[in-house]
């Protein structure tokens, strides 16, 4: 492929990390800036791997020279004061980088390191980008969605932007600019814009079209991006949205696997795998439908796994690849998915690479690692085990690339471990390599805090880290159960568009169990809450039995009932009511307490879809409380079947949800 990828939207001062698609480590790579602003003294390096750092508004072509022939990629850079700001925003300027000289948080291109401004021949809108104001917290970062159609003999790119939920602009007040993508054949000059619209003819189309487009206020957003595609045999064209997460995923219910603890308590499966298979009809029977195992991968003989020796090899303790893939397909079987945990960032220090290059400046495999001054290898949080790849190392990139060939062709997506710590280029290539190959392959990203430009051509589905943190707090009472709507509200506060797709969780291997740290009531509320706010509900094997160790073997045989009761009723109601998951909207009722309840423990909200609205009360006391809103809805408990009708309100326990009356 060679070609570096889809247009970047940028800030003056970003770094944006350029590499060669689908890489031959023995090739020359050549890049240069063959176009940018007069004023620009921009350049790059000669590195097949290169940093390029824009020192001026305007727009840039990069050029890359390849064996075979050149290829270019358009940068359009903003001025630097109008960066997005704001919680899921990045860190400016290391963009590109794989982390770790410091930067403990973010890799790639700075995400909300970004800002509007300056010159572009595709600015549409009321003042064409062109605006100086800074961005800042009360004007946020915008939103964009772009959508297209087939009108006779054009195709027809809108672009919808939003202000930031706290803006003082209105819609009208935002401009676009799209931007054409260099490696489909479509100039400048074969399209017209006009206001919010693009249109291409569809003659200038030879296979495709994609077309990639921000909204500009003091600020700019995530960008999105549309596919218009000829198809074959004369049946015309289709188009696709990019950015848009598989519609299997979003109705998904998740459930992680701890591969070594999960069924240890099996004594008769020749492998673990086998052991993993016979508890498919449990799974089958609680209602979940996609399975997220953690890594499967040879490792170091830590548990976890996390710590990989052989990238192309199922760890032998676990079984053979042959083990793996009937596991897989049992799964299949059921109608159930399976996630396989890709960590690419890092190897453990008893990989064969490492082994050589470790105080060994001679050895080969000396730049495919992070290196220390003191000569330590670069790594996280003090881990000891493991040592970060160098994405800049054409070897690496090539290997991880057909590691993960390997494992998209027995999985149906990747839980991507670590994403923060894998530059943005790489990610990039992998979705379009994987989505290539299925177009609903997902990709869901470990990013903590999240980063709302991973929405960007990366992932698909994103971990709900802060309604995660913000349940903890509730749960502990340093918080008012309220705050889990300004989590939910907060996805738009980051930039993230309204498409973006969200994993709710409560707890997983690394976190100790909600119900320890918070207690039974907190816990019971807090499940509710997974099943009843928008996003894609996934449980931590065991959570629904109550079991308290969180890298344990499962304790099978003290499985709390009443816990278990209380999921399958949660699980019962989700399947039931698709307004309850990610596509219902979520709205603020009026809602009081009655009597001497306490106030911050509880919390209502409504859910509404296209055929049904819904009124959720949580209750994080330990009490029963009686809650007044401003709703009318019928009395009956929609988790137990009950009327929950009281004097001042509803009565709510843990978790009640009523559907509005017509």
């Amino acid at each position: 492929m060679d070609h570096p990828g889809p247009p970047q939207f940028v800030a003056v001062g970003d770094v944006v990390q350029l590499a060669p698609r689908d890489p031959d480590p023995e090739a020359t790579y050549r890049w240069s800036v063959t176009e940018a602003p007069i004023a620009s003294e921009a350049a790059v390096g000669d590195e097949a791997v290169e940093e390029f750092v824009p020192d001026t508004p305007g727009r840039y072509r990069i050029t890359l020279a390849t064996p075979e022939e050149r290829h270019h990629l358009t940068v359009r850079v903003f001025p630097g004061d109008h960066r997005p700001t704001g919680e899921g925003a990045g860190t400016a300027g290391i963009a590109g980088r794989s982390g770790y000289s410091g930067y403990s948080g973010h890799s790639g291109r700075s995400g909300s390191a970004r800002g509007s401004g300056g010159e572009s021949g595709f600015a549409s809108g009321s003042g064409s980008g062109a605006r100086t104001e800074p961005a800042g917290s009360e004007d946020g970062r915008p939103r964009v969605r772009l959508d297209a159609e087939i009108a006779g003999d054009v195709a027809i790119v809108r672009a919808t932007p939003t202000p930031h939920p706290d803006s003082s602009r209105d819609a009208g007040d935002l401009d676009v600019e799209f931007l054409l993508d260099d490696r489909d054949g479509v100039t400048r000059g074969d399209v017209t814009v006009d206001d919010r619209e693009l249109r291409i003819p569809l003659a200038a189309i030879d296979e495709r079209i994609r077309v990639h487009g921000v909204a500009v206020g003091a600020s700019y957003s995530v960008a999105d991006a549309v596919s218009v595609d000829r198809l074959g045999d004369g049946e015309g064209f289709g188009v696709t949205r990019l950015n848009e997460p598989p519609a299997w995923a979003t109705d998904a219910t998740l459930y992680e696997i701890y591969v070594r603890g999960y069924a240890a308590d099996d004594d008769e499966a020749e492998t673990t795998f086998e052991a993993l298979e016979k508890r498919l009809e449990y799974l089958d029977d609680l209602g979940v439908d996609t399975l997220w195992l953690t890594p499967v991968l040879q490792h170091d003989g830590a548990p976890h796994g996390y710590n990989i020796t052989d990238f192309l090899s199922i760890a032998d303790d676990l079984g053979d690849r042959e083990d793996y893939e009937a596991f897989v397909d049992a799964a299949h079987d059921r109608g159930m998915r399976v996630l396989f945990d890709l960590v690419l960032n890092h190897s453990a220090r008893d990989h064969d690479w490492f082994q050589d290059a470790y105080r060994n400046p001679e050895s080969p495999y000396r730049d495919r690692y992070e290196w220390q001054e003191s000569g330590e290898p670069g790594t996280y949080f003090d881990w000891e085990l493991i040592a970060n790849f160098d994405f800049t190392s054409l070897e690496v990139r090539r290997h991880l690339l057909d590691a993960a060939d390997t494992w998209a062709a027995v999985a149906d997506g990747f839980r991507c471990d670590m994403a923060w710590a894998v530059p943005e280029s790489f990610w990039k290539e992998l979705r379009e390599r994987l989505k290539a190959e299925d177009p609903e392959f997902l990709l869901l990203d470990e990013t903590i805090p999240y980063i709302a430009d991973f929405h960007e051509g990366m992932f698909d589905v994103h971990f709900d880290t802060t309604l995660y943190f913000t349940l903890r707090q509730v749960g502990r009472g340093h918080e008012p159960a309220d705050a889990v709507l300004d989590a939910i509200e907060g996805r738009a506060s980051s930039g993230f568009p309204d498409h973006a797709a969200f994993m709710l969780y409560l707890e997983n291997h690394d976190e100790t169990r909600y119900i320890v740290e918070c207690g039974d009531d907190a816990a019971k509320a807090a499940a509710g809450a997974l099943f009843t706010l928008p996003g894609i509900p996934m449980l931590y094997g065991g959570q629904e039995l109550g079991q308290r160790g969180n890298r344990d073997p499962l304790a099978w045989d003290h499985a709390r009932e009443d816990v278990r009761s209380h999921y399958d009723d949660l699980l019962a109601l989700h399947d039931e009511h698709p307004a309850l998951g990610f596509h219902g909207d979520l709205v603020r009722v009026e809602y009081e307490t009655a009597g001497e309840a306490d106030a911050d423990d509880v919390v209502a909200f409504g859910r509404e879809g296209e055929d049904a609205s819904y009124v959720v009360l949580l209750n994080f006391g330990s009490d029963p409380v009686a809650v007044g809103i401003d709703e009318t809805v019928d009395a009956t408990d929609l988790v137990s079947g009950e009327s929950r009708a009281a004097e001042g309100g509803l009565t709510v326990e843990d978790v009640a949800v009523f559907e509005t009356a017509d």
